[in-house]
């Protein structure tokens, strides 16, 4: 083999044969391939290729792909080894279509395989309009599921990447989304390695994530897509992040524009290069011929950002014999088949939270059921089972239909409307309530009303999407829309059973019906099979096992000032009031029972694991999965920290009777803290460890009935600085 050919010999590795190509380019050429569209260099046999590709709940934007719920509600599971399952399917799924587009020579945008997804920001405030594609508020769970995604989508081969996943949006980032072009986020440093940085690093670290995002913001003064300190100081001298990063769209521009911190393109774009963004979501990069004419960049600094690229698409066997790349092998058959939509299906049924289910209404008894009433915005919406950034489902099954197929035949199913999502009424011409009438008729004449109510895309998402209502993308508030409280106070007035059905990416304040109505399930946006895995949970097919990874809050009053990025009074960990339904809260058709801990030994030195068993039983009725949660407490903390934090989690399914062990290995990181200095530390003292299916605070008792079980370590020795 020729040096001439270096860079088509597959023994070399990915980073010489990279580098390579990049010295055949020209720096024309070169400044061409950072930008997301990226043009053919026929002389050199590279294909045009298109960055910009989704996958957060299924193959998005690109036709008919499998879609599962978003992601909150995927995050709902409290289960790795599920999520890493889903990404697995939607990394088949990428590469099936994929391969079938490149034989059609269709190379557009949405068919590469370079995925910007995850989202693992911190849904630190439930107004945030893209809260729901992240998996909630806790930077442990987020770690955790972020981590499956990762290598679910990436796959396990020693040399090629199944596709290749992108951390978004680094690093702090979560509204508004009305100010994000402009928005400086001032957070301490203690916020920052405690809360905001945590899951990014795990997913460098542990999942050797192959591309991360910035995001549109500044963070304490440096925006996120030039940060000298996210970018260089951090991701890549700190953690060793070898992928590439990618701005997010048009994110670059913003620097001169809006955030002002440079005056010129040129010197935009060399901001952004210069502090190791590789790729630009936008055509900003075009002026890296003028930066580096001007002296602005170099065209070493170029020739390291390409090569990084070109090492990324080679990593995805896109310069190599197919048949040496194992994932070429996937068909096209594999594409929205059969065994992923009952997947799916199956996934749904895991994100469903049941929040109240008061004289255990709910199972409702199908052979009992003469009539059921099926009202709200949301009951035949298919709007409200996608979410944002997603793909087309080859079916749909609504919660009405879900409920129509379910239901014997001889049960009358009775259909309304009731209201807008949001305006006070549903035809233009008509007085307002419009539909209220015949919302109370169908109840009235039903054993029991099924009340879908909630949010959907276009009333939170993005900044700039067209289809949404609230042009920012944020909530204004956390209450239900338009007219939906007024049209579930007058179905609760007609003294029927109402169960009522949330729909929505994020928590709502429902406070009214907490006290009032006697069942309440949070579906999120469940995916295509949605209306199917809510009827089987109605009709007691199985028992609900999701678990909130948000705070649900009682009034939109009691938040801090959206802009402000500090945790203190955010999220469980530091949250002053009660909850409406705590972080980690569900029910279940059936009761578990938790006995007392068992410890390896009651102290510890500082720098060892504790081993902490405990045995857990289903002693109802009802076969059904547990969510396990470790949270623990720094007793003795010598500076403020949260509450408590989750730091493990086991899922069980136990047979009605059936009674199981779980072991936690509790890690001197799982005791440390982080203090005022950014520093991790571990500190000799007293610490207590709680055990059970929810949280140890006192709403979580009061609505399970139940309390968790505490134990407690003693950790001795000198203090220890440990790695962040």
């Amino acid at each position: 083999m020729t040096t001439e050919s270096a860079y088509k010999n597959e023994d070399l590795s990915f980073v010489e044969r990279a580098r390579d190509l990049v010295a055949r380019m020209t720096l024309e050429e070169k400044v061409t391939q950072m930008v997301y569209n990226s043009p053919a260099i026929s002389r050199l046999g590279v294909p045009a290729y298109n960055w910009w590709n989704e996958g957060l709940h299924g193959v998005a934007r690109a036709g008919v792909a499998t879609m599962f719920p978003q992601t909150i509600a995927l995050a709902a599971t409290f289960d790795a080894e599920l999520i890493q399952k889903v990404a697995e399917v939607i990394s088949t799924e990428a590469r099936a279509k994929f391969h079938e587009f490149q034989s059609k020579g269709d190379r557009g945008i949405y068919k590469g395989l370079t995925f910007w997804s995850p989202n693992i920001n911190i849904f630190r405030d439930p107004r945030w309009g893209r809260g729901q594609e992240t998996f909630g508020e806790d930077p442990y769970l987020t770690g955790r599921l972020g981590v499956a995604f990762i290598k679910g989508l990436q796959g396990q081969d020693e040399k090629y990447l199944k596709v290749a996943a992108c951390a978004k949006h680094y690093a702090v980032h979560s509204g508004p989304e009305s100010k994000r072009h402009s928005f400086n986020a001032v957070v301490s440093v203690k916020d920052m390695r405690e809360t905001y940085l945590p899951a990014f690093k795990e997913c460098v670290s542990e999942a050797n994530v192959e591309a991360v995002m910035g995001a549109y913001n500044r963070t304490n003064g440096e925006p996120c897509c030039g940060s000298k300190t996210l970018l260089q100081t951090v991701l890549r001298q700190e953690w060793g992040f070898q992928g590439h990063v990618v701005s997010d769209c048009w994110a670059i521009k913003d620097f001169h524009v809006n955030h002002k911190v440079t005056g010129t393109a040129p010197e935009s774009v060399a901001l952004a290069l210069n502090n190791g963004c590789d790729l630009n979501c936008g055509n900003m990069y075009l002026n890296l011929l003028i930066a580096c004419h001007e002296g602005l960049v170099t065209e070493e600094a170029i020739d390291a950002a390409v090569t990084r690229l070109m090492v990324t698409r080679m990593k995805l066997g896109l310069f190599d014999a197919p048949e040496k790349v194992p994932y070429t092998r996937i068909t096209y058959e594999k594409n929205d088949c059969q065994e992923h939509r009952d997947f799916a299906l199956a996934v749904a049924q895991k994100t469903l939270v049941l929040l109240k289910n008061e004289n255990n209404l709910l199972p409702l008894d199908r052979n009992k059921l003469k009539s059921i009433a099926v009202i709200g915005p949301n009951a035949d919406s298919r709007e409200a089972l996608k979410g944002n950034y997603c793909g087309t489902a080859s079916h749909y099954v609504t919660v009405l239909e879900g409920i129509r197929q379910a239901v014997n035949e001889t049960t009358r199913v009775y259909y309304a409307q009731g209201c807008d999502l949001y305006k006070d009424k549903v035809e233009h011409l008509a007085e307002k309530r419009d539909r209220f009438a015949e919302a109370i008729a169908a109840a009235a004449r039903a054993d029991a009303v099924v009340l879908c109510l909630g949010l959907d895309a276009g009333l939170e998402g993005e900044e700039g999407d067209e289809s949404n209502e609230y042009a920012g993308g944020d909530k204004p508030n956390l209450n239900l829309p338009g007219l939906q409280q007024e049209l579930l106070e007058s179905l609760y007035n007609t003294g029927k059973p109402v169960i009522l059905v949330l729909l929505a990416g994020s928590a709502l304040s429902v406070t009214w019906a907490a006290e009032k109505i006697p069942a309440i399930i949070q579906a999120w946006y469940p995916g295509a099979e949605g209306g199917t895995a809510l009827a089987s949970l109605l009709f007691g097919e199985y028992s609900p096992s999701g678990r909130l990874p948000v705070t649900f809050y009682r009034s939109t009053e009691e938040l801090p000032d959206f802009s402000d990025y500090s945790m203190q009074n955010r999220t469980y960990r530091y949250m002053k009031g009660e909850a409406l339904y705590p972080f980690g809260y569900g029910l279940s058709y059936t009761t578990f029972a938790y006995g007392e801990p068992e410890l390896s030994r009651m102290k510890i030195n500082a720098g060892e694991n504790l081993a902490c068993r405990i045995t857990v039983k289903n002693t109802g009725t009802v076969a059904a999965e547990e969510t396990v949660q470790l949270y623990v407490k720094d007793a003795e903390a010598s500076v403020a920290l949260p509450h408590w934090q989750l730091r493990g989690i086991r899922k069980l399914y136990l047979n009605p009777g059936e009674s199981r062990n779980v072991l936690f290995i509790v890690t001197p990181r799982d005791f440390s803290f982080i203090d005022n200095n950014g520093k991790r530390r571990l500190e000799p003292g007293l610490f207590e460890l709680y055990l059970g299916g929810c949280q140890p605070d006192a709403r979580s008792e009061f609505l399970t009935g139940s309390k968790v079980k505490k134990c407690e370590v003693e950790i001795t020795g000198d203090c220890l600085d440990l790695e962040y």
